[in-house]
């Protein structure tokens, strides 16, 4: 139900931003990261609950969805929301320990995909616009946790992750396309598998290259990318540039999943280059 996968992956990339804020290795806490790490997946556990709690009926039309907890019916809606609370409860509270101002990012994470992204993902393709917002509050909250500041080094990190969400939900919603119009969900940016989707889908993957690089520039505070990073983060960024130019070529489902799966490498990839960089330099 707190959809473990996504958890640890968003909790990878808290703890990415935090090791990024951190000016000496000797600054790291250990305790500071277990609380980030069981802060973060408390606040991504009950936001999936919710989701699903609101989404229950939907949920059981789509063959990807219909047998999860709460719509296949082994676990009430009564009981989840019991278990969203308490873990929404313990998850501010655990990151309000460690600075408000991480609470407070983690609580807007909460509300906006509970109560704006979810009730708008029926309704309008622009929910995944919405939905970019609290997607990208991971990777910068670890950041906000060490300094309790939202600087330039945080907003860049919010960016990262903003624009890489598009290209990455665009093509998982390519390929289970006829999966979430059993659940009325149509999340493409232009409601169908055309041109001018997977156009889209290039111009955001070109603008989430250009992002990744600025820090190379030198004008985005303490977050430095060295010259040798960032050729490695444009490598990366060109491999997903590739896969979202066969997805133009081509409008199959598998180029669609080849290149859900090189963005899902690839956000962890950079993150990985950044925080090496950071350490070896």
């Amino acid at each position: 139900m707190t959809k473990a996968g996504l958890a640890f992956s968003v909790v990878f990339s808290t703890l990415a931003g935090y090791l990024l804020a951190v000016e000496d290795w000797r600054e790291i806490s250990i305790v500071t990261l277990i609380m980030l790490a069981v802060g973060g997946y408390c606040m991504v556990g009950a936001s999936n609950a919710f989701n699903q709690i609101i989404e229950k009926d939907l949920d059981s039309k789509m063959d990807r969805t219909k047998n999860r907890p709460i719509s296949s019916g082994r676990v009430s809606k009564n009981s989840a929301f019991i278990l969203a609370c308490a873990l929404t409860v313990i998850g501010i509270v655990i990151l309000y320990i460690v600075s408000p101002k991480t609470a407070m990012f983690g609580a807007i994470s909460i509300f906006l995909y509970t109560s704006v992204y979810t009730p708008l993902k029926p309704l309008t393709p622009l929910a995944v616009f919405v939905g970019a917002f609290p997607g990208a509050i991971p990777f910068m909250l670890g950041w906000v946790a060490h300094t309790d500041q939202f600087g330039i080094e945080a907003g860049m990190l919010f960016l990262i992750q903003f624009f890489w969400q598009f290209p990455h939900f665009w093509a998982l919603g390519w390929f289970l396309y006829n999966d979430y119009e059993k659940g009325s969900f149509y999340l493409l940016p232009t409601r169908k598998k055309d041109k001018k989707t997977a156009l889209q889908v290039i111009l955001y993957t070109i603008w989430l290259i250009v992002v990744s690089l600025l820090p190379a520039t030198g004008y985005t505070g303490r977050l430095y990318l060295s010259p040798i990073a960032a050729v490695l983060v444009l490598a990366a960024g060109l491999w997903m540039l590739y896969g979202a130019i066969q997805l133009y070529r081509n409008r199959t489902d598998k180029s669609a999943k080849t290149l859900m799966l090189i963005s899902v490498t690839y956000i962890s990839l950079i993150q990985i280059i950044f925080i090496l960089d950071k350490f070896l330099r």
